[in-house]
């Protein structure tokens, strides 16, 4: 499984409307590639760009940028963020 959950802060947050970014805890073996096509088969959204990076407890983030036409807000609602 390369979605493990949704990654959800004040930060993370801000990023969801400002930049309509998603942000979820991936597997560490996963790359960009793998969690772009997980995120788009999951969620059924278009994916413009994956940035990953390591977290001090060794867990691997991901975050997401949709394209225009999707809506992260949205996502997350679904997810039941909001």
């Amino acid at each position: 499984m390369i979605i493990k959950y949704p990654f959800i802060t004040e930060k993370a947050t801000l990023s969801l409307d400002k930049n309509n970014t998603l942000q979820f805890m991936v597997d560490r073996q996963a790359n960009k590639t793998q969690i772009k096509d997980a995120v788009e088969e999951m969620y059924n959204v278009k994916v413009i760009k994956v940035t990953t990076q390591l977290t001090p407890r060794g867990e691997k983030k991901a975050i997401v940028t949709l394209s225009p036409e999707n809506s992260a807000e949205e996502i997350a609602s679904r997810l039941g963020v909001f």
